[in-house]
C-alpha cells in the first residue's frame, strides 16, 4: 500500500499515540521515530524505509535499526539492527556515511545524529558532586 495511504488511515488514532491535555501536536512510542513525534516525516511504520536510533543492550554505543526496502512483505527479515560502539566521535561519523553514502533516507541524517548523540550522553557517567563542608 502507499504510505500516503496509510499515514490516512493510522494519522489520529492508533495504538502508539500519546495525546496529553494542553499539548497541541500528539507524541508517538513507535519503533524507528527518530524525534517520537506524530508526523508522516519520522513515522517508523508506513515507510518502506525507516531508520531507529536505540541504546544498545550493553549500555555501550548505539544499535542502528533500519528496514530493507526490498524485504517489505517479511517484517522479521525486513529491519537489520548493527550496534555501533567504537567511540562517540567514529560511531557518529560511521552513522552519518551509513546514511548518505548508500542514500539512505538524507532527509533523516540530522534527527538521527541527534538522537544518536543523545543516546551515547545519556551512557556517560554524572561527575561525581563535592561534599559540603561543614559548619563548626
Amino acid at each position: 500500500m502507499s504510505s500516503h495511504l496509510v499515514w490516512g488511515i493510522i494519522r489520529n488514532n492508533n495504538a502508539f499515540l500519546l495525546k496529553k491535555r494542553n499539548i497541541s501536536k500528539p507524541f508517538s512510542t513507535e519503533p524507528n521515530n527518530l524525534t517520537n513525534l506524530n508526523s508522516y516525516r519520522y513515522n517508523g511504520l508506513i515507510h518502506k524505509k525507516s531508520v531507529g536510533i536505540v541504546d544498545s543492550p550493553d549500555k555501550k554505543g548505539f544499535t542502528v535499526v533500519y528496514k530493507k526496502s526490498s524485504k517489505q512483505n517479511k517484517p522479521k527479515q525486513a529491519s537489520v539492527k548493527r550496534t555501533m560502539k567504537s567511540g562517540p566521535r567514529r560511531s557518529l561519523y560511521k552513522l552519518k556515511r551509513l546514511l548518505n553514502c548508500n542514500r539512505y533516507r538524507t532527509d533523516l541524517t540530522k534527527a538521527a545524529l541527534r538522537r544518536a548523540s543523545a543516546v551515547l550522553r545519556s551512557q556517560k557517567p554524572l561527575p561525581a558532586k563535592k561534599p559540603k563542608a561543614k559548619k563548626e
